[in-house]
């Protein structure tokens, strides 16, 4: 049956109404789809180019060159190499162990390195880059190259790495870098980024330590882009770091390398200072150790070597070591007498072998006495009632203020690391640090550089060269900082009475030159540059009343921790002073036979500049300096008397 007009009419009018209201929805719907990527796209375009760079995009940083250290005539004393290495991404790699277990069969890896890296992998981010091996050879890395494939997150790296061409000459001195440590990190309060890298490396000890900044410099950038596993894809873009500083030290690499070898077999230590500028010109510990040794991560057992031997290598003991100074002190508390009024030159002092103060005996060392000595006679016979009688007179404040005005009992300024502040004692020092009163024997022995006072060798020279001079000289080991000349250690004048320096100077000529001075078998011939000197011994025992009254033991015949320590100080030459030198040995005996000759071999090797003519030497020796000059050529540093040799 035919449906009429009008019902289909109002059929197609529902159905229109409907669609548009459905249209109008679904319009509504792709306009706001519309305006929402509009908004996405366009208003929120950049924010979300941020996101995406940062997720396909990292920055890594790029380590700098650390700066070069030279010597002052510019030998290269530590400088950067290339090292190959391998290193392991744990994202990329997948099964670690797997991975490494391939690995070693195709090169050596050592334990303990590798269970560092292990550690690391673990707690470090997965994208970071992890050193399984340092210092891997050539044939290594082309065999990693080969097999990559089998070795996913595997990389062969090359990279810098420090090393000392000197060896052991410097590695008190400049001291050594090594692998950033948690210690190394709780000592930062804000660590550098850089030194979070693993096994980034930082100075430990000495100038490396102290100028660690300095020689640092500052890291550089990479972008690269990564893929979803973290795999680098390809670099970006890259912005160079600034490397560290090149230093130059004051130090004479061929008076250094010498030092090392003469005191070859001693614990001892030896420092010369230029006394117009202040500079060290020479700084030697020995024994001393291969810096190179720490630089990847010393061994245990080559560690243990070093603390079990007695000779104690590790110590700088050059600056950091500090001994009783025995007689070297004499010219200290003649120049306090001196200066208080209380020493007239012409007077002299009766020494017959001892002197007795609040019931108890001080003997000299010279059993029998010198008699009646002044004081050219004292220094140059080394007697110890003459400064036992000063002492009393002077008093132990204006001791302690000559020895600092002299050098001794501060810390002097260099960038090195357990620089020792040595000890010139008072009054006051006694009651905090002792809790007890201060004696007259204290300043008694004071007098002769026993009891409470102390010194470095560093100190010992310094004050050779302060007497030389008449001016404060001040040590500098940092000439200068990219070829920037640092200050120099001249000083001012010491505002000391140059007459009585000038009676001291001659005393001292007189230990080195004349026939009854206690270093004259260890004089200089060439007049020219004849030297000022003087023998310290102090003890590091006690000696019992019946020992003395049965005779004192030879040190020759103590047990080797039980023997004096001997010492000796100079400048030279007497008339025109260039360099000051102090030398210690410990547990050496007397210092007019084991340190005096040893200082007057370093002294003409730094006046000369190369190995001194025998005419320079007495004609006795002549025969064994010749011999020993034949042997210190070959050598290469490795870590390897008379009742008169008291004084």
């Amino acid at each position: 049956m035919r449906r009429p007009t009008r019902d289909t009419a109002e059929s197609y009018r529902k159905i229109t109404r409907r669609g548009l209201i459905i249209g109008g929805g679904m319009s509504a719907i792709v306009g706001t789809l519309a305006l929402r990527m509009r908004y996405l796209q366009v208003e929120q375009a950049d924010q979300f180019r941020l996101l995406a760079d940062e997720n396909r995009i990292n920055i890594r940083l790029i380590p700098p060159t650390r700066g070069r250290i030279f010597d002052r005539n510019g030998t290269t004393v530590a400088e950067n190499v290339p090292s190959y290495r391998i290193t392991m991404v744990r994202e990329e790699a997948g099964d670690v162990e797997e991975v490494i277990a391939r690995l070693s069969k195709l090169v050596t890896l050592d334990p303990e390195e590798l269970d560092r890296a292990r550690r690391d992998l673990e707690r470090l981010r997965g994208d970071t880059p992890v050193t399984l091996a340092d210092r891997v050879s050539w044939e290594d890395i082309s065999r990693i190259a080969v097999n990559t494939p089998a070795l996913p997150g595997v990389t062969p790296d090359v990279g810098l790495s420090r090393r000392y061409p000197q060896g052991e000459a410097y590695a008190h001195l400049v001291g050594y870098v090594g692998p950033v440590s948690d210690r190394d990190l709780e000592r930062i309060d804000a660590p550098d980024a850089l030194l979070l890298i693993p096994r980034f490396q930082i100075g430990k000890i000495g100038l490396e330590a102290r100028q660690e900044e300095l020689l640092r410099g500052e890291a550089g950038t990479k972008r690269v882009e990564v893929n979803a596993a973290g795999r680098v894809m390809r670099e970006l873009e890259r912005q160079e770091g600034t490397s560290g500083k090149d230093i130059q030290i004051s130090i004479d690499n061929n008076l250094q390398t010498y030092c090392h070898a003469r005191l070859a077999g001693e614990s001892a230590a030896a420092v010369v200072v230029d006394c117009e500028s202040g500079d060290l010109l020479a700084s030697a510990s020995a024994p001393s150790f291969d810096p190179n040794l720490f630089v990847r991560g010393i061994s245990v057992a080559n560690y243990n070597a070093l603390l079990e031997n007695e000779y104690r290598p590790l110590p700088n003991k050059a600056v950091q070591g500090i001994y009783p100074p025995g007689s070297t002190f004499k010219m200290v508390v003649a120049l306090a007498a001196l200066e208080a009024g209380e020493l007239d030159l012409t007077e002299t002092v009766y020494c017959p072998g001892h002197l007795e103060v609040s019931n108890r005996r001080f003997h000299c060392w010279k059993r029998a006495g010198h008699g009646n000595v002044d004081l050219h006679r004292s220094l140059r016979e080394s007697c110890d009632v003459f400064y036992y009688d000063m002492a009393l007179r002077v008093g132990i404040e204006k001791i302690s203020e000559m020895a600092r005005k002299l050098g001794i009992g501060i810390e002097h300024e260099l960038p090195l690391t357990s620089v020792a502040s040595g000890l010139a004692p008072t009054k006051e020092w006694k009651l905090i640090n002792r809790s007890a009163e201060w004696v007259i024997g204290d300043s008694v022995n004071a007098a002769i550089g026993q009891g409470f006072v102390l010194a470095s060798p560093l100190q010992l020279a310094i004050m050779s060269a302060r007497i030389a001079t008449g001016r404060e000289v001040k040590p500098r080991v940092i000439k200068s900082i990219d070829g920037v000349e640092q200050p120099s250690g001249v000083g001012d004048t010491l505002g000391i009475n140059e007459n009585h320096l000038r009676e001291v100077r001659k005393a001292m000529f007189a230990v080195s030159n004349d026939r009854r001075g206690t270093a004259y078998s260890s004089r200089i011939i060439e007049d020219a540059f004849r030297m000022a000197g003087k023998t310290g011994t102090s003890q590091v025992r006690n000696i019992s009343s019946g020992e003395r009254a049965t005779g004192v033991r030879r040190n020759e015949d103590l047990p080797w921790r039980q023997r004096d320590h001997a010492l000796f100080v100079d400048f030279a030459p007497m008339d025109n002073p260039k360099v000051a030198v102090a030398v210690v040995v410990e547990h050496g005996g007397g210092g007019s036979t084991a340190a005096a000759p040893i200082a007057r071999d370093i002294t003409l090797q730094a006046l000369y500049g190369e190995d001194p003519p025998l005419a320079a030497y007495p004609s006795k020796d002549r025969g064994r300096i010749k011999t020993q000059q034949e042997q210190l050529r070959q050598y290469s540093p490795g870590p390897t008397g008379d009742e008169s040799d008291r004084a």
